[in-house]
């Protein structure tokens, strides 16, 4: 069979590498500006530096003349302080009827907030009074009075992860071996007749600069989520939230191209280090991220929730509904995450409070640990084992996977159970309990049933459609047991399903900004269309077609949210990183050398094991 053709239309489009390489320079140097203003000390922000968000309960205070015990000042004295802060009396312009309360907040803080009068009073500002120096600390107004997460208390998400000295590292280890440095390193024999690459790796002999490639400006673009989190850090949501968006319609856009052969690379993946030294680096940074988690990190609400809803399960209460005041709106996930922090919760306990939560911190690092680790498996399956190693890499050295690590989140189980869906998905009916299992989790990956069903190659014949949907619906079935067996559907809707759909957050464009509703239920129906039709085009796929449109499904899903942070980069995070780097044709043994000594990228003829067709990303050897 003869070999595919040189040039197909977008499957052979790069850009000139000079235009490319300005591109490539003008992101990464907004990057950097943006980090490095964002994360010093802003003088002209609105909202003052805040070490931290004082503890304890709000307690009101009724007796305005005398100070409560362990208190030096007295409530009416307080009210006097807070109102006359400049900041306080701007926000009382726009709400001249709202009445003040004072509380204590846990010595030596009170806590004074004015709220709108009527049938549904609105808590409109909140301030801060110290004690012991009679000064107000902070002020909140408008979204940030409810969400004391959006304050941008340092070390609320990550800790030490948010660093620059951690930061900028992690950015620069993620993309230095694969940018195009002048002794580049190829796989001396990538392809063996079986089909697996040797993994043996030399000094590509009298080769240039290699050019740039869409490859870097996607991983720029992955690293370019830092922005709008150096602001959020800074409590400017203003600027933060919106930002997001280009970074996320930008992949979403580059997955349907690719997956429906456009921008596809023509020549394969060149690292520019050996392999050994990225084995190296997985490692060292696996061992880092860990060191992290134990020693600088913390647990929110979601990594509590977990712990909460696995003591549940196992002492026999209600999994949904009637949870603790201090993680009320902690059962908003699928069964199947408070089942996975069952054994850590077994293994190390819980005091019944908010406190170290070390089972939170096992059951985060081993859903990390599963991810990369699926990661690899899957590119081992693909590829090989080099692969396996790029991908398992990309995950440790991406520094929003160690921000959500250090944040103790359940999102990296998500992850896991998405790369495990493809790792299954030459097979119906293990595909279907993956994907029932993936589903879940945090309910999203639901959006991808219909890719799941349709799997690789052809549309699945009646047979095989059948046992995916037995096996789909058995797991569902299977692991929503605990909530059927005790009667607890109801609090399962309503604590699950119907609060994420319709609360309102000042972490999307739709909530910060409001009066976009018909825009986002527009959109909203415009995913749930493509979710279906993706599953009827392209007629012919392969794994990496399939995770290209499922992570722009679940890109489209982000975009229309009412709710986002960053966590949930890693719901399609592995999905790009396999596409943007399996995406790539493999070589094959007996290529043949270019006049100046690199070697060529000639792609297998179409249909053979490895190869790809003009315009379509590389399959999988497995694929039927």
């Amino acid at each position: 069979m003869a070999p595919a053709p040189r040039h197909s239309s977008f499957s052979s489009f790069h850009p000139p590498a000079g235009r490319l390489g300005r591109i490539l320079a003008v992101v990464a140097l907004l990057l950097a500006v943006g980090l490095l203003k964002a994360g010093a000390a802003g003088a002209d922000t609105a909202v003052p530096l805040i070490t931290a968000e004082p503890a304890g309960s709000p307690v009101l205070v009724t007796n305005l003349d005398r100070s409560p015990k362990g208190f030096h000042l007295t409530a009416g004295r307080v009210l006097a302080i807070a109102a006359a802060d400049p900041r306080v009396r701007s926000e009382l312009r726009r709400f001249p009827g709202a009445r003040a309360y004072p509380y204590t907040k846990g010595i030596p803080v009170w806590q004074v907030s004015w709220f709108t009068a009527g049938r549904k009073p609105r808590e409109v500002i909140q301030a801060y009074v110290d004690d012991r120096t009679a000064t107000v600390s902070q002020v909140w107004t408008g979204f940030q009075v409810a969400w004391s997460m959006a304050r941008g208390y340092p070390g609320a998400f990550g800790r030490r992860a948010n660093a620059l000295y951690v930061w900028l590292p992690l950015c620069f280890l993620f993309l230095a071996p694969f940018l195009p440095w002048r002794r580049a390193r190829h796989p001396a024999s990538p392809v063996s007749a079986a089909g697996r690459s040797s993994g043996s790796w030399r000094r590509a002999r009298g080769t240039g600069r290699r050019r740039l490639t869409l490859l870097h400006l996607d991983l720029v673009m992955l690293l370019g989520f830092s922005v709008p989190l150096a602001l959020f850090n800074r409590a400017d949501i203003g600027l933060s939230v919106p930002l997001v968006y280009p970074f996320l319609v930008y992949l979403l856009v580059r997955m349907l191209l690719l997956a429906f052969g456009r921008g596809v690379p023509r020549e394969p993946l060149a690292l520019s280090v050996p392999i050994p030294w990225l084995l190296s680096g997985l490692v060292f940074l696996l061992g880092l991220r860990i060191g992290l988690n134990i020693m600088n990190s913390n647990v929110i609400d979601v990594g509590y929730a977990g712990v909460i809803g696995a003591d549940k399960l196992i002492h026999g209460h209600l999994l949904y509904g009637l949870w603790p005041k201090d993680n009320a709106f902690g059962d908003t996930y699928g069964p199947l995450t408070y089942y996975a922090y069952v054994p850590f919760r077994l293994i190390f306990g819980w005091s019944g409070s908010w406190d170290a939560l070390p089972a939170a911190h096992a059951a985060a690092i081993a859903f990390d640990l599963l991810t990369t680790g699926l990661l690899y498996l899957l590119g081992r399956r693909l590829r090989g084992r080099v692969l396996g190693i790029v991908l398992a890499y990309a995950w440790v050295a991406y520094p929003f996977t160690l921000f959500t690590l250090s944040s103790n989140s359940n999102d990296a189980l998500l992850s896991a159970m998405v790369v495990l869906c493809l790792l299954v998905i030459t097979s119906a009916p293990a595909r279907g309990v993956a994907a029932g299992l993936a589903g879940l989790t945090k309910f999203a990956p639901f959006a991808l049933a219909p890719l799941m069903l349709r799997g690789v190659g052809r549309p699945p014949k009646e047979r095989a459609a059948a046992i995916w949907i037995v096996a789909f619906g058995l797991t569902l079935f299977l692991a929503m047991q605990p909530v059927l067996l005790k009667g607890d559907l109801g609090f399962f809707w309503s604590d699950s399903i119907s609060y994420q759909a319709d609360r309102v957050t000042p972490f999307s464009i739709w909530g910060l900004w409001g009066g976009l509703g018909l825009i986002q239920h527009l959109l909203e129906a415009g995913v749930v269309i493509m979710a279906v039709l993706l599953t009827l085009v392209p007629k012919r796929r392969g794994p990496v077609e399939v995770a290209a449109l499922a992570a722009a499904v679940l890109l489209a899903l982000q975009l229309t949210a009412n709710y986002w942070l960053y966590p949930y980069i890693l719901w399609f995070f592995p999905l790009v990183c396999v596409v943007v780097f399996a995406g790539h044709p493999e070589r094959r043994l007996g290529s043949s050398r270019a006049a100046d000594g690199e070697p060529s990228a000639v792609l297998a003829p179409a249909g053979t094991p490895g190869g790809n067709q003009p315009g379509r990303l590389a399959v999988s050897r497995s694929t039927p």
